[in-house]
Protein backbone atom coordinates (compact mmCIF):
# COMPACT_ATOMS: atom_id res chain seq x y z
CA UNK A 1 0.00 0.00 0.00
CA UNK A 2 1.19 3.33 -1.07
CA UNK A 3 1.69 5.97 2.45
CA UNK A 4 3.51 8.58 1.31
CA UNK A 5 4.49 10.12 -2.54
CA UNK A 6 7.61 12.50 -3.08
CA UNK A 7 8.91 13.75 -6.19
CA UNK A 8 7.86 16.31 -8.77
CA UNK A 9 4.35 18.15 -9.90
CA UNK A 10 3.64 17.17 -12.79
CA UNK A 11 0.05 17.67 -13.90
CA UNK A 12 -2.94 19.28 -11.80
CA UNK A 13 -7.11 19.02 -12.73
CA UNK A 14 -10.23 20.29 -10.57
CA UNK A 15 -9.82 17.47 -8.28
CA UNK A 16 -6.64 15.55 -9.04
CA UNK A 17 -3.08 16.19 -10.05
CA UNK A 18 0.04 13.57 -11.05
CA UNK A 19 3.28 13.52 -9.38
CA UNK A 20 6.14 12.26 -11.04
CA UNK A 21 8.26 9.65 -8.67
CA UNK A 22 11.54 8.81 -10.26
CA UNK A 23 9.62 8.78 -13.92
CA UNK A 24 6.54 7.03 -12.62
CA UNK A 25 3.56 9.21 -12.66
CA UNK A 26 1.04 8.49 -9.93
CA UNK A 27 -2.60 9.85 -10.42
CA UNK A 28 -3.79 11.69 -6.88
CA UNK A 29 -7.10 12.81 -5.89
CA UNK A 30 -6.92 15.67 -3.61
CA UNK A 31 -9.33 18.12 -1.48
CA UNK A 32 -9.26 21.40 -2.52
CA UNK A 33 -7.15 22.91 0.53
CA UNK A 34 -4.41 20.44 -1.23
CA UNK A 35 -4.78 21.49 -4.52
CA UNK A 36 -4.80 25.20 -3.39
CA UNK A 37 -1.36 24.05 -1.54
CA UNK A 38 0.46 23.01 -4.74
CA UNK A 39 3.97 24.36 -5.87
CA UNK A 40 4.49 24.99 -9.37
CA UNK A 41 4.57 22.48 -12.15
CA UNK A 42 7.98 20.70 -11.93
CA UNK A 43 8.79 21.71 -8.31
CA UNK A 44 9.18 19.45 -5.59
CA UNK A 45 6.34 18.35 -3.54
CA UNK A 46 5.57 15.65 -0.81
CA UNK A 47 2.30 14.32 -0.20
CA UNK A 48 1.11 11.98 2.91
CA UNK A 49 -1.38 9.33 0.65
CA UNK A 50 -4.84 7.28 1.30
CA UNK A 51 -4.77 3.76 -0.89
CA UNK A 52 -8.21 2.51 -2.02
CA UNK A 53 -8.07 -0.86 -3.73
CA UNK A 54 -11.10 -2.26 -5.30
CA UNK A 55 -12.01 -4.91 -7.26
CA UNK A 56 -12.28 -2.27 -10.47
CA UNK A 57 -9.74 -0.23 -9.73
CA UNK A 58 -6.78 1.42 -7.76
CA UNK A 59 -7.03 4.57 -6.36
CA UNK A 60 -4.53 7.16 -4.35
CA UNK A 61 -5.87 10.39 -2.38
CA UNK A 62 -3.31 12.74 -1.73
CA UNK A 63 -3.43 15.27 1.44
CA UNK A 64 -0.94 18.47 2.43
CA UNK A 65 -0.84 16.24 5.87
CA UNK A 66 -1.72 13.91 8.00
CA UNK A 67 -4.45 15.44 9.89
CA UNK A 68 -6.30 15.65 6.60
CA UNK A 69 -5.61 12.50 6.10
CA UNK A 70 -7.00 11.23 9.11
CA UNK A 71 -9.86 13.33 8.83
CA UNK A 72 -10.73 11.78 5.69
CA UNK A 73 -10.42 8.21 7.19
CA UNK A 74 -13.05 9.34 9.69
CA UNK A 75 -15.85 10.71 7.15
CA UNK A 76 -15.07 7.43 4.89
CA UNK A 77 -16.20 5.40 7.83
CA UNK A 78 -19.97 7.45 7.69
CA UNK A 79 -22.94 5.94 5.82
CA UNK A 80 -23.37 7.89 2.79
CA UNK A 81 -20.29 9.19 2.43
CA UNK A 82 -17.29 8.24 -0.10
CA UNK A 83 -14.24 9.29 -1.22
CA UNK A 84 -15.27 12.44 -3.47
CA UNK A 85 -18.11 13.68 -0.73
CA UNK A 86 -15.14 13.00 2.00
CA UNK A 87 -12.91 15.39 -0.05
CA UNK A 88 -15.63 17.94 -0.85
CA UNK A 89 -15.84 18.59 2.56
CA UNK A 90 -12.24 18.90 3.14
CA UNK A 91 -12.49 21.68 0.62
CA UNK A 92 -14.44 23.67 2.63
CA UNK A 93 -12.88 23.34 6.02
CA UNK A 94 -10.08 22.55 7.57
CA UNK A 95 -9.58 19.67 9.39
CA UNK A 96 -9.95 21.26 12.60
CA UNK A 97 -12.27 23.53 11.77
CA UNK A 98 -14.33 20.15 10.39
CA UNK A 99 -13.51 18.72 13.73
CA UNK A 100 -14.27 21.35 15.86
CA UNK A 101 -18.02 21.41 14.23
CA UNK A 102 -18.66 17.98 14.53
CA UNK A 103 -17.75 18.34 18.33
CA UNK A 104 -20.22 21.24 18.42
CA UNK A 105 -22.75 19.35 16.57
CA UNK A 106 -22.68 21.86 13.84
CA UNK A 107 -24.32 20.54 11.29
CA UNK A 108 -24.89 23.65 8.91
CA UNK A 109 -21.45 24.08 8.69
CA UNK A 110 -20.63 20.66 7.10
CA UNK A 111 -23.48 21.17 4.83
CA UNK A 112 -21.64 23.91 3.44
CA UNK A 113 -19.93 20.88 1.23
CA UNK A 114 -21.00 20.24 -2.25
CA UNK A 115 -23.25 17.41 -2.40
CA UNK A 116 -23.50 17.63 1.59
CA UNK A 117 -27.21 17.94 2.12
CA UNK A 118 -28.73 18.33 5.78
CA UNK A 119 -29.92 14.64 6.88
CA UNK A 120 -25.91 13.60 5.30
CA UNK A 121 -24.70 16.45 7.52
CA UNK A 122 -26.47 15.40 10.29
CA UNK A 123 -25.23 11.70 10.18
CA UNK A 124 -21.83 13.31 9.78
CA UNK A 125 -22.15 14.94 13.16
CA UNK A 126 -23.83 12.07 14.88
CA UNK A 127 -21.60 9.33 13.78
CA UNK A 128 -18.17 10.97 14.50
CA UNK A 129 -19.03 13.10 17.19
CA UNK A 130 -17.35 10.70 19.74
CA UNK A 131 -14.43 9.74 17.70
CA UNK A 132 -13.26 13.21 16.59
CA UNK A 133 -13.10 14.36 19.74
CA UNK A 134 -9.11 13.60 20.21
CA UNK A 135 -8.70 15.00 17.11
CA UNK A 136 -10.80 18.32 17.38
CA UNK A 137 -9.05 19.06 20.93
CA UNK A 138 -5.49 17.97 19.05
CA UNK A 139 -5.64 21.29 17.16
CA UNK A 140 -5.76 23.31 20.16
CA UNK A 141 -2.31 24.98 21.16
CA UNK A 142 -2.75 24.07 25.03
CA UNK A 143 -3.83 20.59 24.12
CA UNK A 144 -1.17 19.32 21.42
CA UNK A 145 0.78 16.47 22.45
CA UNK A 146 4.38 17.60 22.47
CA UNK A 147 5.48 14.27 20.73
CA UNK A 148 2.97 14.92 17.90
CA UNK A 149 0.59 11.60 18.71
CA UNK A 150 -1.91 13.19 16.42
CA UNK A 151 0.40 12.67 13.57
CA UNK A 152 3.24 15.03 12.08
CA UNK A 153 3.02 16.95 9.22
CA UNK A 154 4.45 15.91 5.75
CA UNK A 155 5.24 19.31 4.10
CA UNK A 156 4.38 20.26 0.90
CA UNK A 157 6.73 21.21 -0.86
CA UNK A 158 10.60 20.17 -0.69
CA UNK A 159 12.17 19.82 2.10
CA UNK A 160 12.28 16.83 5.04
CA UNK A 161 9.49 14.49 5.71
CA UNK A 162 8.90 16.60 8.91
CA UNK A 163 7.40 14.24 11.79
CA UNK A 164 7.59 14.22 15.41
CA UNK A 165 9.79 16.33 17.56
CA UNK A 166 11.33 15.29 20.97
CA UNK A 167 8.96 13.60 23.57
CA UNK A 168 7.82 15.23 26.84
CA UNK A 169 5.72 15.28 29.82
CA UNK A 170 1.81 15.48 29.33
CA UNK A 171 -1.21 13.51 29.28
CA UNK A 172 -2.16 10.76 26.67
CA UNK A 173 -4.08 12.24 23.70
CA UNK A 174 -7.16 9.87 24.80
CA UNK A 175 -6.90 11.24 28.32
CA UNK A 176 -6.68 14.73 27.13
CA UNK A 177 -9.76 14.13 25.28
CA UNK A 178 -11.86 12.28 27.68
CA UNK A 179 -11.15 15.13 30.28
CA UNK A 180 -12.35 17.97 27.93
CA UNK A 181 -15.47 15.93 27.35
CA UNK A 182 -16.30 15.33 31.09
CA UNK A 183 -15.82 19.15 31.14
CA UNK A 184 -18.21 19.84 27.96
CA UNK A 185 -20.69 17.59 29.51
CA UNK A 186 -20.45 19.16 32.83
CA UNK A 187 -21.37 22.41 31.13
CA UNK A 188 -24.49 21.33 28.96
CA UNK A 189 -25.47 19.64 32.23
CA UNK A 190 -25.49 23.37 33.88
CA UNK A 191 -27.81 24.45 30.55
CA UNK A 192 -25.26 25.61 28.42
CA UNK A 193 -25.16 24.57 24.79
CA UNK A 194 -23.08 22.18 23.81
CA UNK A 195 -21.67 24.80 20.86
CA UNK A 196 -21.06 27.63 23.19
CA UNK A 197 -18.88 24.89 26.13
CA UNK A 198 -17.22 24.00 23.56
CA UNK A 199 -15.68 27.10 22.09
CA UNK A 200 -15.22 28.31 26.01
CA UNK A 201 -13.60 25.22 26.67
CA UNK A 202 -11.58 25.69 23.56
CA UNK A 203 -10.34 29.52 24.59
CA UNK A 204 -9.62 27.63 28.24
CA UNK A 205 -7.66 25.20 26.79
CA UNK A 206 -5.47 27.30 24.73
CA UNK A 207 -4.27 29.35 27.92
CA UNK A 208 -3.20 26.40 30.57
CA UNK A 209 -0.77 24.20 29.93
CA UNK A 210 -1.11 20.49 29.25
CA UNK A 211 0.31 19.33 32.63
CA UNK A 212 -2.20 21.82 34.75
CA UNK A 213 -5.70 20.86 32.86
CA UNK A 214 -8.28 19.30 35.69
CA UNK A 215 -11.80 18.48 35.24
CA UNK A 216 -13.01 20.82 37.87
CA UNK A 217 -10.31 24.01 37.12
CA UNK A 218 -11.75 23.76 33.49
CA UNK A 219 -15.28 23.94 34.40
CA UNK A 220 -14.59 27.11 36.49
CA UNK A 221 -12.80 28.37 34.00
CA UNK A 222 -15.16 27.32 31.39
CA UNK A 223 -18.04 29.37 33.57
CA UNK A 224 -16.01 32.28 33.67
CA UNK A 225 -15.32 32.70 29.76
CA UNK A 226 -19.06 31.80 28.88
CA UNK A 227 -20.31 34.72 31.69
CA UNK A 228 -18.12 36.96 29.65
Amino acid sequence: MIAKLKGLLDQTGSDWLVIDVGGVGYLVFASGRTLSALPRLGEPLVLVVETHVREDHIHLYGFSDSHERDMFRLLISVSGVGAKVALAILSVMEPHALAHAIAAQDKVAVARAQGVGPRLAQRVVTELKDKVAGVAFAAVPGLSPADGAQGGSAPMAGGSDGGSGGSGPGRAPDERAALLEDAISALVNLGYGRSDAFAALSVVAQQQSDETLSLQGLIRAGLKELAR
